[in-house]
């Protein structure tokens, strides 16, 4: 059975690698909004979210796909992000700092093209209403990820070692840890429902007024 006070406790047990995980993210915000040879790449990813977006924009129900599109694509790619981490942590880490350089080119961008008044702007009306719940949730996301391939990596080098006790003894931590993981993940994906239904109603109407 799963009780809050052991998902919460898991999470505290996990600071320093949320802690690394965010300050990951933060990276990607400054290398996107300053690194001029990765703005054609990151314009480019920008253009196909915008068009995306135009896209769903024009169906019959727009709201209701958009809730349906941002919680799928996020929700699918926070569970990947996890369990894709037993990959040595090669995903989670390339996609915190890959988000983060699109939101930091994205927000260069806006302060460039219209000025540090219509920046704050989008960042209190187009970003914060959903994105204070989207983002630690990523982050969190990442953080076990990174973890799942820490504990491969120690279990790989055990391996080297030839040390039996202890590749056993780290099997049985990516055992727990997975075991441990999955409430988490239930809780990140409500989380991400949330910011979702936020994202298509709140934030549109925000950024429309």
């Amino acid at each position: 059975m799963w009780r809050w006070s052991g998902i919460i406790a898991h999470l505290k047990a996990m600071r320093r690698y949320i802690a690394f995980s965010a300050v990951l993210f933060l990276a990607g915000l400054v290398v996107g909004a300053t690194n001029q040879s990765l703005f054609s790449y990151l314009d480019s990813q920008v253009e196909a979210i915008r068009k995306l977006s135009s896209t769903i924009s024009e169906t019959n129900s727009p709201t209701f796909s958009f809730i349906l599109f941002i919680f799928l694509n996020n929700a699918i790619k926070a569970v990947m992000v996890i369990y894709a981490g037993a990959a040595l942590a090669v995903f989670p880490i390339f996609f915190l700092i890959l988000n983060g350089m699109i939101i930091g080119y994205l927000l260069h961008k806006v302060e460039l093209e219209q000025g540090a008044g219509h920046l704050a702007d989008l960042i209190f009306r187009g970003l914060l209403p959903h994105g204070i719940l989207e983002i630690p949730a990523i982050i969190v996301a990442s953080a076990y990820g990174i973890k799942f391939g820490a504990l491969v990596w120690k279990g790989f080098f055990n391996g080297l070692k030839q040390a039996a006790g202890g590749a056993a003894g780290t099997r049985g931590e990516i055992s727990a840890f997975v075991q441990r993981s999955i409430p988490v993940a239930v809780l990140l994906v409500a989380v991400l429902l949330v910011a979702a239904v936020i994202e298509s109603t709140l934030t549109r109407w925000l950024i429309a007024l």
